[in-house]
Protein backbone atom coordinates (compact mmCIF):
# COMPACT_ATOMS: atom_id res chain seq x y z
CA UNK A 1 0.00 0.00 0.00
CA UNK A 2 1.20 3.53 -0.81
CA UNK A 3 1.53 5.61 2.03
CA UNK A 4 0.23 8.72 1.68
CA UNK A 5 1.64 12.33 2.24
CA UNK A 6 0.80 13.68 5.38
CA UNK A 7 -1.26 17.00 5.72
CA UNK A 8 0.29 20.37 5.61
CA UNK A 9 0.70 22.13 9.09
CA UNK A 10 -1.97 24.10 10.11
CA UNK A 11 -0.28 27.53 10.30
CA UNK A 12 -1.78 28.52 13.38
CA UNK A 13 0.54 25.14 15.16
CA UNK A 14 3.81 26.37 13.04
CA UNK A 15 3.33 29.43 14.69
CA UNK A 16 3.32 28.01 18.40
CA UNK A 17 6.35 25.80 17.47
CA UNK A 18 8.17 28.86 16.40
CA UNK A 19 7.01 30.90 19.72
CA UNK A 20 7.73 27.90 21.64
CA UNK A 21 11.54 27.33 20.87
CA UNK A 22 10.77 24.55 19.08
CA UNK A 23 11.30 25.72 15.41
CA UNK A 24 10.18 24.45 12.38
CA UNK A 25 8.90 20.71 11.53
CA UNK A 26 11.76 18.87 10.52
CA UNK A 27 9.41 15.31 10.39
CA UNK A 28 5.79 14.49 9.82
CA UNK A 29 5.16 10.75 10.64
CA UNK A 30 1.05 9.16 9.30
CA UNK A 31 -0.64 7.37 12.17
CA UNK A 32 -3.15 5.62 11.99
CA UNK A 33 -5.83 6.96 12.80
CA UNK A 34 -9.96 6.59 12.46
CA UNK A 35 -12.46 7.39 9.71
CA UNK A 36 -12.31 11.18 10.59
CA UNK A 37 -9.06 12.31 11.18
CA UNK A 38 -5.51 12.34 9.31
CA UNK A 39 -3.25 11.55 12.38
CA UNK A 40 0.54 12.74 12.40
CA UNK A 41 3.89 12.89 14.39
CA UNK A 42 5.35 15.36 14.35
CA UNK A 43 8.87 16.44 15.24
CA UNK A 44 10.51 19.88 15.45
CA UNK A 45 13.77 21.21 14.96
CA UNK A 46 14.43 20.85 18.97
CA UNK A 47 13.78 17.26 18.49
CA UNK A 48 10.43 17.05 20.49
CA UNK A 49 7.35 15.86 18.93
CA UNK A 50 3.89 16.03 19.11
CA UNK A 51 0.39 14.24 17.78
CA UNK A 52 -1.50 16.51 15.58
CA UNK A 53 -4.99 15.13 13.94
CA UNK A 54 -6.34 17.64 10.61
CA UNK A 55 -9.90 17.36 9.00
CA UNK A 56 -10.94 19.44 6.56
CA UNK A 57 -14.80 18.36 6.74
CA UNK A 58 -15.33 17.41 10.28
CA UNK A 59 -17.90 19.12 12.14
CA UNK A 60 -16.69 22.57 13.47
CA UNK A 61 -16.94 21.55 17.59
CA UNK A 62 -15.89 18.18 17.33
CA UNK A 63 -12.18 18.43 18.33
CA UNK A 64 -13.23 21.38 21.20
CA UNK A 65 -15.66 18.44 22.30
CA UNK A 66 -13.17 15.96 22.27
CA UNK A 67 -10.83 18.03 24.12
CA UNK A 68 -13.51 18.86 26.60
CA UNK A 69 -13.44 14.97 27.03
CA UNK A 70 -9.73 14.50 27.35
CA UNK A 71 -9.91 17.16 30.23
CA UNK A 72 -12.76 15.53 32.08
CA UNK A 73 -11.08 12.20 31.91
CA UNK A 74 -7.92 13.46 33.34
CA UNK A 75 -10.35 15.19 36.64
CA UNK A 76 -11.20 11.87 37.30
CA UNK A 77 -7.65 10.90 38.04
CA UNK A 78 -8.28 7.35 37.54
CA UNK A 79 -6.27 6.78 34.02
CA UNK A 80 -3.99 9.39 32.08
CA UNK A 81 -4.73 10.98 29.03
CA UNK A 82 -2.59 13.27 26.61
CA UNK A 83 -2.37 16.50 27.23
CA UNK A 84 -3.94 19.32 24.73
CA UNK A 85 -1.21 22.33 23.61
CA UNK A 86 -3.83 23.70 20.62
CA UNK A 87 -7.72 23.41 19.68
CA UNK A 88 -8.95 24.54 16.33
CA UNK A 89 -11.70 23.85 14.31
CA UNK A 90 -9.91 21.78 11.66
CA UNK A 91 -7.03 20.93 13.74
CA UNK A 92 -6.27 19.12 17.49
CA UNK A 93 -2.25 19.21 19.12
CA UNK A 94 -1.54 16.69 21.33
CA UNK A 95 1.01 15.44 23.39
CA UNK A 96 2.78 12.30 21.97
CA UNK A 97 2.68 9.33 24.65
CA UNK A 98 4.59 7.24 22.14
CA UNK A 99 3.92 4.35 20.36
CA UNK A 100 4.25 1.23 22.46
CA UNK A 101 2.98 -2.67 22.13
CA UNK A 102 0.51 -3.60 25.20
CA UNK A 103 2.09 -5.93 27.54
CA UNK A 104 0.14 -7.95 30.78
CA UNK A 105 1.70 -4.84 33.14
CA UNK A 106 -0.47 -2.30 31.37
CA UNK A 107 -3.20 -4.44 30.55
CA UNK A 108 -3.45 -4.44 34.45
CA UNK A 109 -3.18 -1.09 34.77
CA UNK A 110 -5.82 -0.44 32.47
CA UNK A 111 -8.17 -2.72 34.47
CA UNK A 112 -7.18 -0.99 37.83
CA UNK A 113 -7.83 2.76 35.96
CA UNK A 114 -11.06 1.75 34.24
CA UNK A 115 -12.87 0.19 37.28
CA UNK A 116 -11.92 3.24 39.43
CA UNK A 117 -12.90 5.69 36.76
CA UNK A 118 -16.13 3.82 36.73
CA UNK A 119 -16.51 4.57 40.25
CA UNK A 120 -17.22 8.55 38.98
CA UNK A 121 -21.05 8.18 39.30
CA UNK A 122 -23.82 10.64 38.22
CA UNK A 123 -27.25 10.53 39.73
CA UNK A 124 -28.55 10.71 35.90
CA UNK A 125 -27.38 9.57 32.56
CA UNK A 126 -26.38 11.43 29.45
CA UNK A 127 -23.82 14.44 29.80
CA UNK A 128 -23.82 18.16 29.82
CA UNK A 129 -23.61 18.37 25.66
CA UNK A 130 -24.09 16.19 22.99
CA UNK A 131 -20.71 15.35 21.08
CA UNK A 132 -19.48 12.71 18.61
CA UNK A 133 -19.05 8.95 18.31
CA UNK A 134 -16.95 9.08 14.86
CA UNK A 135 -18.47 12.23 12.75
CA UNK A 136 -22.12 11.45 13.69
CA UNK A 137 -23.64 13.31 16.61
CA UNK A 138 -23.82 11.04 20.04
CA UNK A 139 -27.07 12.33 22.14
CA UNK A 140 -26.52 12.43 25.47
CA UNK A 141 -29.76 13.81 26.49
CA UNK A 142 -29.78 13.22 30.25
CA UNK A 143 -32.28 10.88 31.90
CA UNK A 144 -33.11 9.32 35.26
CA UNK A 145 -33.88 5.84 33.57
CA UNK A 146 -30.82 3.71 32.09
CA UNK A 147 -32.74 1.02 30.29
CA UNK A 148 -34.63 3.86 28.16
CA UNK A 149 -31.17 6.02 27.64
CA UNK A 150 -29.63 2.92 26.18
CA UNK A 151 -32.57 2.37 24.39
CA UNK A 152 -33.16 5.74 22.63
CA UNK A 153 -29.77 7.11 22.18
CA UNK A 154 -27.50 3.59 22.00
CA UNK A 155 -29.59 1.76 19.75
CA UNK A 156 -32.81 2.86 18.28
CA UNK A 157 -31.00 6.33 17.09
CA UNK A 158 -28.89 4.45 14.46
CA UNK A 159 -32.00 2.60 12.68
CA UNK A 160 -33.01 5.69 11.06
CA UNK A 161 -29.92 6.64 9.60
CA UNK A 162 -29.57 5.74 5.72
CA UNK A 163 -26.65 3.32 5.20
CA UNK A 164 -28.05 1.59 8.62
CA UNK A 165 -31.34 1.08 7.71
CA UNK A 166 -30.40 -0.23 4.01
CA UNK A 167 -28.28 -2.84 5.31
CA UNK A 168 -30.81 -4.31 8.39
CA UNK A 169 -33.85 -4.28 6.11
CA UNK A 170 -37.88 -4.27 7.81
CA UNK A 171 -37.31 -7.62 9.65
CA UNK A 172 -33.98 -6.77 11.54
CA UNK A 173 -34.94 -3.44 12.25
CA UNK A 174 -37.92 -4.45 14.03
CA UNK A 175 -36.12 -7.30 16.00
CA UNK A 176 -33.73 -4.51 17.28
CA UNK A 177 -37.00 -2.48 18.21
CA UNK A 178 -38.64 -5.50 20.11
CA UNK A 179 -34.96 -6.09 21.52
CA UNK A 180 -34.59 -2.77 23.07
CA UNK A 181 -37.84 -2.98 24.68
CA UNK A 182 -36.58 -5.90 26.52
CA UNK A 183 -33.60 -4.29 28.24
CA UNK A 184 -35.34 -4.01 31.38
CA UNK A 185 -35.32 -7.38 31.34
CA UNK A 186 -31.37 -8.46 30.47
CA UNK A 187 -29.53 -5.83 32.21
CA UNK A 188 -29.38 -5.34 35.44
CA UNK A 189 -29.94 -1.80 36.98
CA UNK A 190 -25.79 -0.66 37.05
CA UNK A 191 -25.04 3.02 38.14
CA UNK A 192 -24.59 6.16 35.60
CA UNK A 193 -20.49 5.68 35.69
CA UNK A 194 -18.20 8.11 33.83
CA UNK A 195 -17.42 6.26 30.67
CA UNK A 196 -14.80 7.07 27.81
CA UNK A 197 -17.61 6.11 25.42
CA UNK A 198 -15.91 4.80 22.79
CA UNK A 199 -13.31 2.38 24.10
CA UNK A 200 -11.91 0.09 21.72
CA UNK A 201 -8.39 -0.91 21.57
CA UNK A 202 -6.77 1.61 19.31
CA UNK A 203 -7.67 4.37 21.78
CA UNK A 204 -5.55 3.08 24.66
CA UNK A 205 -2.39 4.15 24.45
CA UNK A 206 0.07 1.95 26.63
CA UNK A 207 3.40 3.38 28.09
CA UNK A 208 6.61 1.92 28.92
CA UNK A 209 5.63 1.84 32.14
CA UNK A 210 2.80 2.65 34.28
CA UNK A 211 -0.86 2.99 33.28
CA UNK A 212 -2.37 3.46 29.75
CA UNK A 213 -3.70 6.73 28.56
CA UNK A 214 -6.95 7.60 26.82
CA UNK A 215 -7.32 9.29 23.83
CA UNK A 216 -10.26 9.87 21.33
CA UNK A 217 -13.47 10.27 23.88
CA UNK A 218 -16.84 10.53 23.50
CA UNK A 219 -17.54 10.90 27.10
CA UNK A 220 -20.94 10.11 29.05
CA UNK A 221 -22.44 8.76 32.07
CA UNK A 222 -23.90 5.40 31.51
CA UNK A 223 -23.08 1.62 32.28
CA UNK A 224 -19.65 0.36 33.21
CA UNK A 225 -20.63 -2.56 31.33
CA UNK A 226 -21.68 -0.76 28.14
CA UNK A 227 -18.00 0.54 28.66
CA UNK A 228 -16.69 -2.88 29.03
CA UNK A 229 -18.97 -4.07 26.01
CA UNK A 230 -17.17 -2.39 23.33
CA UNK A 231 -13.54 -3.26 24.90
CA UNK A 232 -14.23 -7.11 24.69
CA UNK A 233 -15.97 -6.78 21.31
CA UNK A 234 -13.23 -5.11 19.75
CA UNK A 235 -10.10 -7.33 20.29
CA UNK A 236 -9.07 -10.24 22.40
CA UNK A 237 -8.53 -8.93 26.36
CA UNK A 238 -6.53 -10.90 28.66
CA UNK A 239 -7.24 -11.84 32.33
CA UNK A 240 -5.01 -9.63 33.80
CA UNK A 241 -7.53 -6.70 32.60
CA UNK A 242 -10.57 -8.76 33.83
CA UNK A 243 -8.88 -9.99 37.34
CA UNK A 244 -7.47 -6.24 37.91
CA UNK A 245 -10.80 -4.40 37.25
CA UNK A 246 -12.84 -7.09 39.59
CA UNK A 247 -10.58 -6.34 42.24
CA UNK A 248 -11.65 -2.21 42.18
CA UNK A 249 -15.40 -2.50 41.52
CA UNK A 250 -16.55 -6.20 41.18
CA UNK A 251 -18.80 -7.07 38.16
CA UNK A 252 -22.61 -8.58 38.05
CA UNK A 253 -22.86 -12.18 37.41
CA UNK A 254 -23.49 -12.91 34.06
CA UNK A 255 -21.89 -9.72 32.78
CA UNK A 256 -19.87 -11.79 29.87
CA UNK A 257 -23.00 -12.71 28.59
CA UNK A 258 -24.73 -9.32 28.71
CA UNK A 259 -21.69 -7.89 26.52
CA UNK A 260 -23.04 -8.87 22.66
CA UNK A 261 -26.23 -6.95 23.78
CA UNK A 262 -24.68 -3.95 24.67
CA UNK A 263 -22.03 -3.91 21.94
CA UNK A 264 -24.50 -4.04 19.44
CA UNK A 265 -24.36 -0.29 19.78
CA UNK A 266 -21.04 -0.25 18.44
CA UNK A 267 -22.03 -2.48 15.88
CA UNK A 268 -24.70 -0.49 14.47
CA UNK A 269 -22.98 2.59 14.24
CA UNK A 270 -20.78 0.36 12.35
CA UNK A 271 -23.42 0.11 9.56
CA UNK A 272 -24.69 3.80 9.94
CA UNK A 273 -21.06 5.09 9.09
CA UNK A 274 -19.80 2.71 6.57
CA UNK A 275 -22.82 0.06 5.43
CA UNK A 276 -23.37 -3.22 5.51
CA UNK A 277 -20.75 -5.80 5.73
CA UNK A 278 -20.98 -9.42 6.14
CA UNK A 279 -18.92 -9.91 9.57
CA UNK A 280 -21.11 -7.21 11.12
CA UNK A 281 -24.65 -8.01 9.82
CA UNK A 282 -23.53 -11.61 10.84
CA UNK A 283 -22.83 -10.33 14.41
CA UNK A 284 -26.25 -8.61 14.79
CA UNK A 285 -28.13 -11.21 13.60
CA UNK A 286 -26.14 -13.48 15.83
CA UNK A 287 -27.44 -11.50 18.81
CA UNK A 288 -31.17 -11.14 17.50
CA UNK A 289 -31.36 -14.33 17.14
CA UNK A 290 -30.54 -15.42 20.91
CA UNK A 291 -33.23 -13.10 21.71
CA UNK A 292 -35.73 -13.91 19.44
Amino acid sequence: MQQRTPPPVPPAVAEWLRLTGHGQVTRSEELHGGSISSTTRITGASGSSWILKQSTDAPADLYRLEAAGLRQLASAGALPVPATLLCGERYLLLEDRGSHAFTRASWTHLGRGLARQHQVTSERFGHVTDNYIGRMVQRNTWSDDGHAFFAEHRLLCWLDAPACARALGRTNRARVERLAHRLPDLIPQQPAALLHGDLWHANVLPGLTGPPALCDPAVYYGWPEAELSMLYGCGAVPEEFTAAYQEISPLQDGWRERLPILHLRELLSVLAHFGGDGDTLRRITEVLDMYS
